[in-house]
């Protein structure tokens, strides 16, 4: 990916979508806002305990970093499934739909993800004119939130071997460390997920490989050109939220970056 150096809030770019007409895009990070304290500064969660005017006043440099008009990002009541929602037009937050997939064919409205360690993935078929975007952790990842956004954007008329993707900033897997437990839904899916897992120093724990998940997840989807992931949302702290490291540091709330596509006409 690819980081303009420019006045406005630092986004990162992937190859795979700058290359298709008719789309804009960025992986938001924590720079270039109003916010302070925990939330220093792009804060763009409604959930968190920010004051409100600053996250709304975030959401809208990213807008403008993207050319769209103030209020014109809409996030989802992100809820780890794998809910998909076509996006016909902008809503208040308080009328979030529940679902962690989002798709619409409307130019000039940013559908955004909100992450703080899960990866969010950004798609597109330019031919199409859709763009779609999804809020990936462990569980809707197995779930099966991915497949769900690429049927939704079928649905519109985009053709998953014409899908362009990426996914963002997440956790990396020195960073995601896991308890015995976790790695049997992965396995009792498919036995070839043990690639995703390698011991922890800890006994009887091991670190997990989400954004390796996810890629192969989409690659297995079918799709065209796919980014992967090459930040650890955990370790670079002066760059991204993390919800690991904010239980780590035992602090009682923590930022969200959001990535966001749209189409631009």
């Amino acid at each position: 990916m690819t980081e303009p150096s420019d006045t406005a809030p630092p986004r990162l770019r992937a190859d795979a979508l700058t290359r298709v007409p008719g789309v804009t895009h960025g992986f938001f990070t924590r720079q270039g806002g109003t916010s302070g304290g925990l939330y220093a500064s792009l804060n763009a969660g409604p959930g968190s305990n920010d004051d409100g005017a600053r996250v709304a006043a975030n959401r809208d440099r990213a807008a403008a970093a993207l050319g769209l008009e103030p209020g014109r990002i809409v996030t989802a009541y992100q809820c780890h499934s794998a809910q998909a929602t076509v996006v016909e037009a902008a809503w208040q937050q308080s009328a979030a739909p529940k679902a962690d997939g989002l798709v619409t064919r409307v130019p000039g409205l940013g559908l955004g993800i909100l992450t703080a360690d899960c990866a969010p993935i950004l798609l597109a078929d330019g031919e199409a004119g859709v763009v779609g975007a999804a809020h990936a952790g462990w569980r809707g990842a197995l779930t099966g939130v991915i497949e769900a956004v690429v049927a939704a954007m079928e649905e519109l008329g985009a053709r998953r071997g014409r899908i362009d993707a990426a996914i963002g900033p997440c956790i990396g897997a020195a960073s995601y460390e896991v308890g015995p437990e976790f790695p049997a839904p992965f396995l009792a899916d498919s036995p070839a997920n043990e690639v995703f897992f390698r011991a922890a120093p800890r006994p009887a724990h091991y670190l997990f490989d989400l954004g390796g998940y996810v890629a192969a997840r989409m690659a297995q989807a079918g799709l065209g050109r796919v980014t992967p992931p090459r930040e650890d949302t955990c370790a670079e702290a002066d760059r991204f939220f993390s919800y690991r490291r904010s239980v780590l540091n035992g602090e009682p709330d923590y930022g969200r970056q959001i990535s966001v596509i749209a189409l631009t006409g």
